[in-house]
């Protein structure tokens, strides 16, 4: 079981997706997408320029995982796909990549990842799809703009002072034994699945 860390740096409710009763991460960090094995808990934690450096925004214990073909296609997953007329949790739906009808490119859904205008956004194109995998999780807690403090313990962890956050990227080699009490600590908090609106929501019309 490994922890795989990063920053969430726009916290929208589409990267992670927590929404219908599962949470996603489709879209943004590849790396963290492809090296993520199920069993896995992956944090996202808070940005320094929102001064939610030393906050949670989720967790999520990887549960299932699958391409973009197979995410677009499946039934549970439909409620996923953006709807930019409907809630707020429509629009930003992740499930927004499926092959194009030369079954090379990529078709990517009018979403928070295409341009303004709808047309699609090349540059996200290219970097959701360099790893074409989708990370599934109900064992999961999202926070978004009001996750908890993160003890100090995690912050500077034994002798080589390892800490839960990382600057930039993503990092995953902890010491089991900090998994395993940064685990036991999310899970004797008692908390599960969606817990509060996204911090950036403020931000939107």
């Amino acid at each position: 079981m490994r922890l795989h860390s990063y920053v969430v740096a726009r916290d929208y409710g589409f990267a992670p997706n927590p929404f219908f009763g599962i949470c996603t991460l489709a879209t943004c960090k590849p790396r963290v997408r492809s090296v993520a094995e199920i069993g896995d808990w992956v944090v996202g934690t808070g940005s320094k320029k929102r001064r939610r450096e030393k906050y949670l925004v989720y967790v999520m214990r990887i549960t299932g995982a699958m391409t973009f073909e197979e995410y677009w296609n499946d039934a549970q997953y439909q409620l996923k796909k953006p709807n930019l007329r409907g809630s707020k949790k429509q629009a930003f739906g992740d499930n927004i990549y499926s092959r194009a009808a030369n079954g090379r490119n990529w078709y990517q859904a009018d979403s928070h990842h295409t341009l303004e205008d709808g047309s699609p956004n090349q540059l996200n194109i290219t970097t959701d799809t360099s790893a074409n995998r989708v990370l599934v999780s109900n064992d999961f807690i999202y926070w978004g703009g009001s996750g908890p403090q993160v003890p100090a313990r995690f912050l500077n962890y034994g002798p080589n002072h390892i800490s839960l956050f990382v600057v930039r990227n993503h990092k995953n080699k902890f010491p089991q034994a900090f998994v395993e009490q940064f685990v036991a600590w999310i899970r004797s908090r008692g908390e599960a699945g969606f817990v509060s609106e996204p911090l950036d929501w403020c931000r939107t019309p």
